[in-house]
């Protein structure tokens, strides 16, 4: 078998699949259509671009996204190494700036010499090589089409939200103020406090704000429930936003002590600590609309927003009709799909998505046994999760316990002691992965950061 592989796709996926194959000595052709065709989310021509929110979640393996996080870290994921150089202050979680993160993977793909970065739109699934499709949710039509025609499935889809980015300097500190929640991290977030009267007027205006239309083929597409536009969240109900990206607990002012009634949070965007991004108000509203409800926020009456919230449309297929837990497709073994195309939703799933596909590609051309994850690893669960061929409703996933396989003894009604012997499992089966395979299979690195 020819000893290089084609990646359709530079995003997150795909780069950290370029990786994986490069580093085990395998030729890659990565394709990415930016920057000379782009998608309408996207906003530069670096590859691994993070067009929503900036964080990759929490890194605390208390948190099924840390687990997942160490998992990969254990298998030698490059690309949150590069996130890692990249991360700027966000309590437990792990923020980027995201520029830097995505100059970073992009110069280290076009230096790599065993990664041939090509600029064009693939219209056509190639057969003389093996591939990875690891286009993303904003796959082109062209090449969704391809696809389809492949799979002889209709692709399914759902709506993904952008948050605004404020610049720092038109915040009101005489209002707003640095704060971790409970006092945990190094005040790295934005602290922008509301009354009960300061509340229902942003409420009002939220509730009342004027959208941009869907298109007639959008319209019926379900959104993803964690990463909700705040204007559904609102219409929910008044409290919602209250319990939810809103909440005040564990916010009180750090000098007065004072309690409030609701609070807007924004979290650093980039190392310059310039830009920040609300947390939580990935949105759909008309940018006039978005002006006005965000300037209602103490503290942010003359804010100047450097990037407006915008919706966007996240195609994935439907996996568990034809892709194996090895990421290979039923009908033809050198063809892998990765990322959010598969139906995981989320920067580090996608991540790890592409380590896994990298991984297995390079095997098959090694004529190695693939990785086949048991769902006691967060990794695996997701593999096994997504192509779990009973779903009747197939709808995207992130990394969470309830898929993982359950304990064979249970400690009780102890949440907390349950995750923590969850994570031990899931650790030490990721390890021993380590030992089956060989140490170096998964530390060796061609990079310097």
């Amino acid at each position: 078998m020819l000893r290089k592989v084609t990646v359709i796709g530079g995003g997150l996926a795909g780069a950290e699949a370029a990786f994986q194959l490069a580093k085990r000595g395998i030729g890659v052709d990565l394709y990415e259509m930016r920057p000379v065709k782009s998608t309408g989310a996207h906003t530069t021509g670096n590859l691994a671009e993070l067009v929503c929110s900036n964080s990759l979640g929490s890194d605390n393996i208390s948190s099924a996204s840390g687990l997942l996080k160490q998992e990969m870290r254990i298998l030698g994921s490059e690309l949150l190494k590069f996130a890692q150089v990249a991360a700027v202050p966000a309590g437990n979680a792990l923020a980027v700036d995201r520029v830097v993160f995505g100059e970073k993977v992009t110069a280290a793909i076009r230096q790599n010499p065993l990664i041939n970065l090509i600029t064009e739109e693939v219209t056509a699934i190639p057969t003389d090589t093996p591939v990875i499709i690891a286009s993303g949710p904003l796959t082109s039509g062209v090449l969704a089409q391809e696809i389809k025609s492949f799979t002889g499935e209709e692709h399914l889809h759902f709506f993904d939200a952008i948050a605004p980015i404020i610049e720092r300097d038109s915040i009101d500190f005489n209002k707003a103020f640095y704060a971790d929640r409970y006092g945990k991290g190094e005040n790295s977030y934005i602290n922008c406090p509301m009354n009960r009267e300061e509340y229902e007027n942003f409420y009002e205006k939220l509730i009342n704000a004027e959208l941009i239309e869907l298109k007639s083929f959008e319209k019926g597409a379900k959104f993803f429930e964690s990463c909700l536009p705040v204007e559904v969240l609102a219409k929910r109900g008044k409290d919602t936003l209250r319990f939810g990206p809103m909440k005040p607990v564990g916010l009180n002012h750090p000098e007065t002590g004072e309690k409030y009634y609701a609070v807007v949070q924004l979290r650093q965007d980039n190392k310059a600590e310039t830009l920040y991004n609300m947390v939580g108000f990935q949105t759909n509203m008309k940018w006039g609309a978005q002006k006005e409800v965000i300037k209602s926020i103490p503290g942010l009456e003359n804010a100047e927003i450097t990037r407006f919230g915008v919706m966007h449309r996240n195609t994935f297929v439907n996996s568990p009709k034809f892709l194996k837990p090895t990421l290979q497709t039923v009908r033809r073994d050198d063809l892998f799909f990765a990322g959010q195309i598969t139906g995981v939703e989320g920067y580090t799933e996608s991540i790890a998505m592409g380590l896994l596909a990298g991984i297995n590609a390079a095997k098959l051309i090694n004529n190695e046994d693939l990785l086949m994850l048991e769902p006691k690893s967060m990794l695996g669960a997701l593999c096994n999760y997504i192509t779990f061929p009973e779903h009747k409703h197939f709808q995207p996933v992130n990394s969470n316990w309830g898929i993982l396989e359950p304990l064979t003894t249970t400690p009780g009604k102890n949440k907390d002691l349950k995750k923590q012997l969850l994570a031990e499992r899931a650790l030490l089966y990721t390890q021993n992965l380590g030992v089956h395979y060989g140490a170096e299979e998964f530390a060796r690195s061609e990079h310097s950061y």
